[in-house]
């Protein structure tokens, strides 16, 4: 078996069979996979420090169905960060990222995606993060994914006082996130969170919607709230998804959203070094309170 070592902040990290194929269609290889992670550690580090992940790996390339993975396996390194939570009958010892050199060793291990939590680990029943994610309905395209994210951004900003970050899933659709401070329960966000979708399905009935089966949507864009609960994660900022072309969900500028052109695999594996560079969601906003934001979404007219 081939190997080879990759210098990753104050480690050395071996990277097993390199020249293996993980994304068939485009040629890209697992070096590849490490090089594009350790390329944009600096960037994606502040957004997965101190959160459990659920890693989505896919030791016989993406052409092949992988497995999700919580929690930790023994083999891994002692000096990988490991969270112990609550589950249902048990616990799980979950993955934190918490340097360059992790980042490398799970791009070893065929990780392609990295799938955080919304909370951090200190106080997982907190979120720090509200999402929305924002998928086109079957057979359309991205505009309606567009539509209904600027509908969110001005709902928040304009009338609840609420910061806003737009992030792309690297697959179909959008994230929308709001950055909360941490007091209120998951169960209190993800009842703002549907009360809001509530009002704006009311407002747009031919557009949008709040009905989980497919089958009652009708061609509306669903509003999907069902991340913002205890365990449930979402796919972290500069993760690579598991597509042909290699496609990164990559936090964006809304100015970006707004283009026509724009689309939701508009950045790759390739963009390495562009994405390192390029801070979007810098200077970060402060995180909110759902307190006042909450007195005011009773108030909204639907």
């Amino acid at each position: 078996m081939t190997t080879t070592t990759v210098r990753a902040g104050r480690r050395t990290v071996t990277v097993r069979r390199p020249e293996k194929v993980l994304f068939p269609d485009d040629g890209l290889t697992k070096a590849d996979l490490v090089a594009y992670y350790r390329t944009v550690a600096a960037a994606a580090l502040p957004h997965l420090r101190g959160r459990p992940l659920m890693l989505e790996r896919h030791p016989d390339g993406v052409g092949d169905r992988g497995f999700v993975q919580k929690d930790t396996p023994e083999y891994f390194p002692s000096w990988i960060h490991r969270a112990e939570l609550p589950k249902e009958g048990g616990t799980v010892d979950y993955v934190l990222c918490e340097d360059t050199a992790t980042l490398v060793y799970l791009a070893d291990q065929a990780c392609t995606t990295l799938h955080r939590f919304l909370s951090r680990a200190d106080r997982p029943d907190h979120p720090d993060r509200l999402v929305f994610d924002l998928d086109p309905p079957s057979g359309a395209g991205f505009a309606p994914v567009r539509d209904a994210a600027l509908l969110l951004r001005t709902a928040l900003e304009d009338e609840l006082g609420l910061p806003t970050l737009a992030m792309t899933t690297g697959s179909r659709g959008l994230h929308v996130v709001v950055p909360l401070d941490r007091r209120a329960p998951f169960d209190d966000v993800r009842a703002f969170a549907r009360e809001l979708a509530d009002l704006l399905a009311a407002r747009h009935p031919d557009r949008l919607t709040t009905a989980a089966r497919r089958q009652a949507r009708q061609g509306r864009l669903y509003l999907d709230t069902q991340r913002n609960a205890y365990a449930q994660t979402a796919v972290a900022p500069y993760s690579v998804r598991a597509l042909p072309g290699a496609p990164v969900a990559a936090p964006l500028a809304w100015a970006e959203v707004e283009q026509p052109e724009f689309t939701a695999r508009r950045w790759t594996l390739a963009d390495a070094d562009e994405l390192a560079e390029r801070d979007p969601w810098n200077p970060a906003p402060r995180p909110r309170s759902l307190g006042a934001a909450h007195r005011r979404l009773a108030g909204l007219d639907r």
